[in-house]
Order: C-alpha cells, then structure tokens, then sequence
C-alpha cells in the first residue's frame, strides 16, 4: 500500500465516520447466507459468541452489536463490519491527530512534535490498508482470484494497520509526559483494540472458508 502525505492526503480521506459507515453498509451489501434471516436475538448471540475469539471480548460485543441487522450471523459480514467500524474510527482519530498537530503547545520537548507528525504518517497508512481490506471483502469469491488469496491479503493488511497503530504509541514511549501524550497514547489504544478484534474476527472466518 502506498503511503501519503499525512498533512495532505487525510485531510480527503477523512469522512465524518457515521456516515461512513452507513453508506458502506448501505451501498455495499453481502448477499445473505442460507434462506431464511436470523431474529435479532440469535444474530446478537452469533455476535456475542464470535467476539470470544478476540482479546477484548466486551468490546467487540459493544462495538458490533448494534449492527446486528446487517451481520444476520454471518461470519463473513461480521468480519467486514468489524473492518468498517475500525476503519471508522481509525478516521476519527486521524482526524482528531491532525487537529492536535496543528493546535499543540510542544514546549521543550520537540519529540513529541516528530512523534505525532510519525502518527499521522502511519495512522495514513492505515487507513490505506483498512480500505484495501473493505474492497477485498467486497470482492470475494470474483475476480479469478482464490478465496485463499483474498483473505490472506485482508489478513496482512488489517494486520499491518494494527502494527502501524502500535507504532504511533512506540514513538511516544521516549516522549516527556504530559497532556498531549496521554490523551494521543489513550486514544490511540482504544482504536488499536477495535482493529486487534477486527483482525482477530477475520482471522477466524479465514480459518473456516481456506480449511482444507
């Protein structure tokens, strides 16, 4: 994935993240698996018992349980609303980083200005890689492509996002503390944990649809 200018090429990328997400599961949808649709009560129980297999069960059960309509206990559904919903608020932090850079007092310490201009770079490039993933899901099963391909490129790339978001906490491990390294560093965990379920819930439908 190509990298951007992050002062630049994110200001176009970032779209208020509700409507983002709407209008992807809105212009975008999976065709239904089986022939008859689940009750809301058994998709939010598959939602439940597929967010055990993440680190942060609780939290992937909160993020993705309000989009039960759209999954219809489908695994397939679920990891792509879990790539959408990460990539929504990987956005939303991208977009609260540029505003940081452009407001922030550094004082003394110009590391924390390098380690937010890094953040910005990387949080660009994952963006880049989420997106890639959303349209490699869109495309599965067409293509001339083998479904094994696909989901291993979903597969490296949200796991490259999730390294790239460690990334932008590593830069501000030598930074002095202060307001802006706590609230970027607490910020950018919570987006680290969203995107380390939705990895988690792709790893597990990848493992379901390439088994031998």
């Amino acid at each position: 994935m190509k990298s951007h200018n992050p002062l630049f090429s994110l200001l176009a990328l970032l779209t208020p993240p509700l409507l983002f997400l709407s209008l992807l599961l809105l212009l975008h949808p999976i065709p239904t698996v089986g022939s008859s649709k689940p009750t809301a009560t058994n998709t939010t129980d598959f939602i439940r018992t597929s967010c055990t297999a993440t680190l942060y069960p609780d939290l992937c059960y909160n993020s993705l349980s309000g989009y039960a309509n759209a999954v219809q206990a489908d695994p397939a559904r679920l990891a792509r609303v879990a790539i959408a919903v990460s990539l929504s608020k990987t956005r939303y932090t991208a977009r609260y980083l540029t505003n940081v850079t452009r407001r922030a007092d550094y004082g003394a310490d110009p590391r924390a200005a390098s380690a937010l201009h890094d953040c910005l770079s990387v949080f660009g490039d994952a963006i880049d890689q989420m997106r890639g993933s959303l349209k490699q899901m869109r495309q599965l099963g067409s293509g001339g492509e083998s479904l094994l391909f696909q989901m291993s490129n979903v597969q490296t790339w949200m796991s490259a996002a999730l390294t790239n978001e460690e990334t932008c906490t590593d830069g501000f491990e030598d930074v002095a503390n202060g307001d802006v390294k706590t609230d970027v560093t607490a910020r950018v965990v919570k987006v680290k944990e969203v995107t380390s379920n939705a990895l988690a819930l792709v790893n597990s439908y990848a493992s379901k649809v390439t088994a031998p």
